[in-house]
Order: C-alpha cells, then structure tokens, then sequence
C-alpha cells in the first residue's frame, strides 16, 4: 500500500502540448501510486519541465513508476528524489540560542563574566540548575540501538534517525527539549554509569529502544540511583495509550474491565508494561502469551520478568498457544509479531471482542479481517482507523514531569496520563472507529501534563 514513508519526486521533461501532464499523472496512476503534488518548474515554446510527487508502496514499487515514466514518448526523466531521504539529511535537528547576544553587555551577562554568579548560586544550593539552566526544559533520549521498533538490533548511528525523531515530537507536541543520546554500548553496567553521569544536564531521562528484559535492569537501577524522572517509552509510554484506548473500546461494547478476559500476545517491554498497568488499572483475567505460549505459574525458563507475569497472570492456568487462550476472550492486545491469528480466531472470540493488532508494520491480524467480526479494532499503523501511538503519551508526560520538578515516575501518574488520553476523545465522539484522539489534537499533551503535574502535587 502507497504511504508517505516511500514518497519520491520524479522531475521529468514533457514536450509542451496540451496532453502532456495528463498523460504523466494517468502513467504514475496505472502504475499504482498516489500523486501528492504535481509542480511546473519551467517551461519553452516546446518543453515543460515538471516535479511530480507520488506515494510508493517500497522502493521496488518507486522503480516501477519512474520506469513507467520513463517509457512515455517525449518524456525525459531528469531526477527522481527520495523525499523521506531528503527530509533526513543534515538530520531532524539544531540547537538555536533562546538569548540574543547581539553586543558586548548582552555576551557580558550570558557568558563571562556574567555567567559566573550563575555557576556559584548553582554551587550553593544544586537546586537552582532546575531554575537557571537548560535542565528545566530539557530530556535525554537514550538507546543503545539494541531493540528499535521493527528493525532489531541495529546500533547507536542506525539508531539516531528515530532518537531525532523522537526529540522532534517532544518539541513540536510540548515545547520540551529533547536530545538524542546513542550510547555504543549493550553492558548494562556502562549505560546506567553513563547515564548517571550526564544527568545533571537534564530534568529526565526517556529511555528508547532498548532490548528486554535488559531494559528493566537499566530503568530500575537508574530511577534508584537518580533524583529526576526516568521513563522507558517502548514500556509505559505504550501501556498508557493502550489503556487510554481499551478504555474507550469497553465504553463503546459496554463492559468493564475487571469483567473481561483479556489475552496478550508478547511478553518484552511492552507487553510486560501493559499488563502492569492493566492489573492497577483492575483487570482481574489477562493471559500472558510469548513464543512458547501462555505463561503459568508450572512453566520452566523463565527470566524473572516473565516469572513475575506467570505468578500474577493466567488465573485460571490456562495452558496453550495463542489461538487457544483467545477462543472466547473479550479483548486480544498484541504486541508481537505478523500474522499470528487469523479471521477464524477472531471470530471464535467473545461477542463484541476488541482486537488490538500492534505488530508494526504488519500486524497479529489482518485490521480489515478482524473487523468482519471483532466489535473495535485498532492498530499502530497510521494509515487504519484507531492509531495506537504513544506520541499521544510521552510529550505531555514529560511536559507535567518537567513543570512539577518531578523527581520520580510513577504507576499512579501512568493511570491519571491514560485516563487523560481516554477522556480527551469526548462521550460525544467515541465510536468503534474512534476510541484514541488523533495525534495532531492540540488538547492532548496539555491534558496530560496537568493530570501529571495534579499526581505530583498531592505526592
């Protein structure tokens, strides 16, 4: 399917007749791509230059439509332009002075010697660096590149596009600064000294990428060893939004949490993250499900993350695959891998089931499959309805943790963030199509820092 991810510009050459464009957009249309813009650059009395942009579905398909317009009598192609490769370059992000240093008085107070007074008073009471530094407004994003979404193990350089991406997203939906920090490091014991000693740069720490169950040592070692917030996304930035949105879900079928039987597919990071919260939140029946299929409380090999889940999950001991613990189940979560169930295991589901198929980019489930039986549907794909997307989470989470001078995360501001999400879509909007606020609503981060700044007030 054509998506932005794969967008390319094709600058072509066309003899200047009154057919020509037509016949570039009906060419890149047949080849099945999604035109976006179509732009005259320049033109003679015999030819016109022309900028044509179109969604691909890879980069296979972006051959194939260059090729198509290659093969058209008269058209010359010029270029043809990766536009994701294009938004790259240079990278995402810069660092712009918040202070004009336009004379000598001005670089007097902002640098030497000025800025002496400053580095005293912080000497004197530590304090006053959440006050009078750039550590009031600003977040370490950081990975080892052990575990980014739908790419494994790629390490820090690979990893650095979506750390700058990430920061992006912490600007542009809470005005909070945020840098990415790749570490070329997999040692736990290294990432926490490191981390450790760049902290005082920062009022929190957003963990990224980081592969379980290691991820767990690290963030529990640093929230210890360290007085500001620290936040692994890829957990509790995902449980929250699920939750936000399973919340939404059991209004639209109307049922309750502590009803229901809710089975999750993946026991890493997320999962593990979603069922913690699920649990505080007050659901009594959740399955755990990993490669080797439910975990229970008899099962062997367990790390002690999943120990954890066997002994406070699986009521019942259910014990299978699966495609067994979600025959009759209300609520399906994955968080896994591609294809695991099909449309028959849906539709051997409870009535009004509720399937969240969030393998990216393709989900446990065929989204459109499900829907022919499941009562809500969602995914975190962008381009289906029900986006489960955690930049609905993170950036007013860390806007309400930076403005109440935050000196911990906690379970309790994670369940005040989702109820904040779930609320923001309105008893008058809420539907089986529209269970989450879109990403691009204004009103969400704001609601969640002041759910996160009301958590922290009353301690």
């Amino acid at each position: 399917m054509p998506s932005a991810g794969y967008s390319i510009t094709v600058r072509v050459s066309v003899p200047a007749d009154a057919s020509a464009v037509g016949r570039l957009t009906t060419a890149v249309g047949d080849a099945g791509a999604i035109i976006s813009a179509l732009d005259i650059v320049d033109s003679t009395t015999e030819h016109v230059l022309v900028d044509i942009s179109a969604d691909t579905a890879d980069g296979e398909h972006a051959n194939q439509v260059t090729n198509a317009l290659r093969a058209l009598d008269g058209v010359e192609v010029r270029k043809v332009s990766d536009r994701t490769f294009l938004l790259h370059l240079g990278g995402k992000l810069e660092v712009t002075p918040k202070v004009a240093l336009r004379n000598r008085d001005e670089l007097s107070r902002a640098y030497t010697p000025g800025v002496a007074r400053i580095c005293l008073a912080i000497a004197e009471n530590p304090e006053d660096a959440r006050r009078l530094t750039i550590k009031r407004n600003t977040v370490a994003v950081v990975t080892d590149g052990s575990a980014v979404l739908g790419l494994g193990n790629i390490g820090p350089a690979a990893a650095l596009p979506v750390m700058e991406g990430k920061a992006a997203l912490f600007k542009r939906f809470a005005g909070v600064d945020a840098w990415p920090v790749v570490l070329d490091t997999q040692d736990t014991d290294e990432i926490v000294r490191i981390v450790k000693a760049i902290a005082p740069a920062y009022g929190g720490i957003n963990l990224e990428d980081i592969a379980a169950p290691r991820c767990f040592e690290i963030e529990d070692r640093l929230r210890k060893e360290l007085n500001i917030p620290v936040f692994h996304d890829d957990q509790h930035g995902t449980a929250i939004v699920v939750l936000a949105a399973l919340t939404n879900a059991l209004r639209v079928v109307k049922k309750n949490l502590s009803d229901v039987r809710i089975v999750v597919a993946g026991a890493g990071a997320a999962g593990t993250a979603i069922m913690k919260l699920l649990l505080a939140q007050g659901a009594t029946d959740i399955i755990a499900c990993d490669r080797d299929g439910a975990l229970h409380a008899e099962m062997a090999g367990l790390n002690d993350a999943m120990r954890w889940l066997a002994e406070h999950t699986n009521p019942t001991g259910f014990v299978g695959d699966v495609r067994g613990a979600v025959r009759g189940a209300d609520v399906f979560i994955g968080v896994s891998a591609p294809n695991i169930l099909d449309e028959a295991d849906v539709a051997a589901m409870a009535p009004e089931s509720i399937v969240f198929a969030l393998a990216n980019p393709d989900p446990e489930v065929d989204p459109v499959a499900a829907r022919r039986h499941a009562a809500v549907v969602a995914t975190g794909r962008s381009d289906q309805p029900n986006q489960i997307n955690n930049v609905l989470a993170f950036p007013g989470v860390f806007r309400g943790l930076l403005d109440a001078q935050a000196t911990d995360w906690t379970t309790p501001m994670a369940l005040a963030a989702a109820t904040a999400i779930a609320d923001a879509v309105g008893p008058d909007k809420i539907n089986p199509s529209v269970i989450v606020p879109s990403v691009f609503d204004s009103s969400v981060a704001p609601a969640v820092a002041a759910a996160i700044r009301d958590v922290a007030a009353a301690g």
